[in-house]
């Protein structure tokens, strides 16, 4: 046999990856699983950009490969979208570069900023795909903790007494998955001083923005961001459209230029239709957000029917996709979840997942009919 690398030693397969596989097998063995866990939009997406994408499929266009940095409509889209939701004007020529999925936007910017032994600083609890790719990348990870008495918000106090010379990247991801802590412009404000106090790149990841939330925010929006700041967003949560892999990376043209040389060294371009689609999606007006919030919001009123039959406490004022809750004392957060899954057939995420922060919290996916979220609370009577 082959040895893997040894940036692959140790990274560990995705949580989710494995967990499912479990979650599979309960259901293919007869087990009713409700998957509370996942955050993949089960809503379609609007219909206009379903029609868009078949429309297209007869274009001259259509087949061949596309430019790196998308179609220029695309990027007009995306700058008048910005331009519309946050007042941020973003020249669509070269301070926006489409991705597939703003997933991939982790690994581009990794590999165009960071050299081996550098840090990054990464939040905990956060996505877990921001340590994976730093190990990846041969950089170190440097964790800075966030927690309820700060209102997921970072300290600064605790960043300025760390040794900061060798970091170069700083994730942050507000609205915060997975909490639901909502974007401060006061807190971006002090990001960015920050980063340029320190020469840290500051990346704020940014899909939750229009998800139960009536004031989204991007990082852009402060004075001076563009000169230390990227924004990474995506059309994946916003318009269920997570399979179709449809993100973006914001900012200064220096910054998109280093990564847009990984970008282009990595694929062949966005397909034709899905950027139609994506095009289409992002001329949509507000009806489409408040329609969908909705649903979302009956939905998180059900969760939360839930979380109290497992006297869980959360915080109402949250966005996004999830409910993040608190557990009671006395069983650590896999444990409560793995007994849920067995004598319950539900799976829920525990908050480990997201760091050792996440201990004594789990997280719910909204991500689930109203039906199959009444059957679940029916399952604690």
């Amino acid at each position: 046999m082959i040895d893997g690398a040894k940036r692959v030693e140790n990274i560990e397969e995705y949580y989710f990856s494995t967990k499912l596989k479990e979650v599979r097998e309960l259901a293919v063995s007869g087990k009713p699983i409700i998957n509370m866990g996942i955050g993949s939009p089960d809503l379609q997406p609007p219909t206009k950009v379903i029609d868009a994408i078949q429309q297209s499929f007869n274009d001259d266009s259509a087949h061949k490969y596309q430019s790196y940095q998308g179609l220029p409509e695309l990027r007009s889209a995306i700058s008048k979208f910005y331009k519309n939701k946050f007042k941020v004007a973003l020249n669509p020529k070269n301070e926006i570069l489409p991705l597939m999925g703003s997933k991939e936007g982790i690994m581009h910017i990794s590999m165009a900023f960071l050299n081996e032994g550098d840090k990054v600083l990464i939040p905990n609890p956060g996505y877990p795909t921001y340590t994976s790719v730093t190990k990846l990348v041969g950089a170190a990870t440097v964790f800075y903790n966030l927690d309820e008495s700060h209102h997921w918000q970072p300290n600064f106090d605790e960043l300025e007494q760390q040794d900061l010379s060798k970091v170069k990247i700083m994730w942050i991801n507000y609205p915060h998955m997975p909490t639901g802590t909502k974007a401060l412009k006061e807190t971006f404000e002090k990001l960015i001083a920050f980063g340029k106090k320190h020469q840290i790149l500051i990346v704020n990841d940014n899909p939750y923005s229009f998800i139960l939330n009536e004031k989204p925010l991007s990082i852009l929006q402060v004075d001076g961001a563009k000169d230390i700041a990227l924004e990474l967003n995506s059309l994946s949560k916003t318009f269920n459209m997570a399979g179709w892999r449809v993100g973006m990376v914001l900012g200064n043209s220096n910054y998109i230029n280093q990564i847009l040389k990984v970008k282009s060294n990595m694929d062949s371009g966005m397909f034709y239709g899905i950027q139609k689609g994506a095009i289409e999606a992002l001329h949509l007006s507000d009806d489409w957000f408040k329609n969908q919030n909705k649903e979302y919001t009956e939905r998180r009123n059900l969760v939360w029917k839930l979380a109290d039959k497992l006297q869980c406490t959360y915080d109402k004022n949250a966005t996004g996709l999830f409910v993040w809750a608190k557990i009671p004392k006395g069983k650590t957060s896999e444990e409560i979840t793995d007994e849920i899954l067995y004598n319950n057939d539900i799976f829920i995420a525990p908050g480990t997942v997201f760091g050792s922060q996440g201990e004594g919290y789990i997280r719910f996916s909204l991500c689930v009919s109203k039906e199959i979220i009444k059957v679940a609370i029916g399952r604690f009577e």
